[in-house]
């Protein structure tokens, strides 16, 4: 997707400034949840459980903890956004569109991972009166507090930012000139402020050129937690027993 400067600009502020109302406590309160962090290592360690064997094969392992760490898991993105928030008019220049969109991407999907994660927090807390112990949480009561947080559209739209981001990286690698470009950007990157974010994309880049075949791996995550995702909503017994 080819984005126009003022498009791109205008995007990041917006997702910038959400995910900074997101993630403030004064302003949102549910960020005081004493479930909040629990949840997020829970559910960072369901994601490996889930991609064990991704994280195992050689050549999809990086891919998989560029996701899980970078992306998807229970991860800080604050370092990286403030890059971003700080000196945009310096990454119009250092960097090209097609990497701005990703980073976009990666804020939007921050933005809907957190809030969900709010809104989870906050669904377990009735669910597990009493004091906050981790081992207290299972899937049974994960798939309750999944339930009543809802918005199963915007959780699709969470699965699709993850495939688009992948996709993204994956047709950027195959540009002999972009992966040039965003290593002759290293140092005006780090000299502008950017680091967090050049490390970012070059962990991106660095995990997508070792793969043979992105497509049927993007493929199969968006497969494995669709699924996940509409057993969790259905009620499943067992809805991380895929097959």
């Amino acid at each position: 997707m080819k984005w126009h400067e003022s498009d791109i600009g205008h995007r990041l502020e917006r997702l910038l400034e959400a995910n900074a109302c997101w993630r403030d406590p004064t302003r949102e309160l549910r960020n005081l949840s004493p479930w909040l962090a629990p949840l997020q290592r829970w559910q960072s360690r369901r994601l490996a459980a889930s991609f064990a064997d991704f994280i195992a094969a050689p050549g999809t392992r990086d891919a998989t903890t560029f996701f899980l760490t970078d992306l998807y898991g229970d991860h800080d993105v604050s370092a990286r956004d403030r890059d971003v928030s700080r000196v945009m008019p310096m990454m119009k220049r250092v960097l090209p569109d097609e990497l701005l969109g990703t980073a976009a991407d990666a804020i939007e999907l921050a933005v809907l991972s957190h809030g969900f994660d709010l809104r989870v927090a906050t669904a377990l807390e009735p669910l597990l009166p009493g004091s906050v112990d981790e081992s207290r949480l299972d899937a049974g009561t994960y798939a309750e507090a999944y339930r009543r947080a809802g918005l199963p559209r915007l959780r699709t739209r969470q699965i699709d930012l993850i495939v688009r981001i992948g996709s993204t990286l994956d047709a950027a690698v195959h540009k002999p000139w972009l992966a040039r470009l965003l290593r002759a950007s290293r140092l005006p990157a780090r000299v502008a402020g950017l680091g967090a974010l050049q490390g970012f994309l070059e962990r991106g880049f660095a995990a997508f050129a070792k793969m043979d075949d992105a497509g049927a791996f993007m493929a199969e995550i968006a497969r494995r937690e669709g699924e996940v995702s509409r057993r969790l909503f259905a009620g499943v017994a067992q809805p991380f027993a895929l097959s």
